[in-house]
């Protein structure tokens, strides 16, 4: 379980966010919407401790992650896996030694048992056969699949999404979200989807958080965020082009 309690970022005299507190369960989806520049990304680069808030905790399985030391701090890192925005493989080796990496850097796997556990990553996000193709070759569909086959490479307990849609065609989309959905059913995997399309949100989670001016604006299901009367969130939704 992850639980964000009275997190507050700024940097400098900019404020980014202050006083977020959410929880996100075992095996739930949440998805965290708002603008661009709204603080969304910053929020999930705390769940991990790539950033230290200003004040406030996070605590992964009751421990908080900001009173880890360095040596802990890496075990609770290996819980998750994280797809980036623009899926950050590394252009010059293949698609097998990108999804392979976190296996040699973390684990003391033979290279049998490396290349069983590539292959069954990239036959989950339907690659299996691209293994020996050069990243920079690849769609930008592809290179987000290769990225969530790395992601999951580690077995994670966590799985963090920074806007795993973007600049994607509608047909892509779709696929992707279809993977995040079969992830989380299928693996365990408690996830986290940074995204400002409504399209994708409504698709995988089952909760999401509105984080709008400098505050953490709205939080709840899917269900409650369809019949919401929150001049803010509906805004940002009926912007989005999709009518809840």
């Amino acid at each position: 379980m992850i639980e964000v309690i009275n997190l507050t970022k700024s940097f400098g005299k900019n404020l980014i966010w202050e006083n977020v507190n959410l929880t996100i369960h075992e095996g739930e989806t949440l998805a965290v919407i708002g603008k661009s520049g709204s603080g969304k990304s910053v929020l999930i680069k705390h769940l991990n401790a790539l950033m230290y808030p200003d004040s406030g905790k996070v605590l992964i399985d009751g421990k908080n992650i900001f009173e880890l030391s360095y040596v802990d701090l890496r075990l609770v890192r290996q819980k998750f896996g994280v797809l980036f925005q623009g899926a950050a493989l590394f252009d010059s080796i293949s698609a097998h030694e990108n999804v392979a990496f976190p296996l040699r850097y973390f684990t003391k796997m033979t290279e049998s048992e490396i290349n069983t556990r590539v292959l069954e990553c990239l036959d989950m996000v339907n690659l299996a056969d691209i293994g020996d193709k050069s990243t920079a070759d690849l769609s930008g569909g592809m290179r987000k699949r290769v990225g969530l086959a790395r992601a999951i490479v580690l077995q994670p307990k966590y799985l963090l999404y920074d806007e795993p849609t973007s600049g994607l065609d509608p047909e892509t989309s779709n696929e992707i979200n279809e993977l995040i959905v079969h992830m989380t059913k299928n693996l365990s995997i408690t996830s986290v989807v940074i995204s400002h399309d409504m399209h994708s949100v409504l698709d995988v989670a089952e909760k999401a958080a509105f984080i709008d001016g400098q505050q953490l604006r709205w939080y709840g299901t899917i269900d409650e965020l369809k019949k919401s009367d929150d001049s803010r969130l509906i805004e940002f939704t009926r912007a989005s082009e999709y009518q809840i």
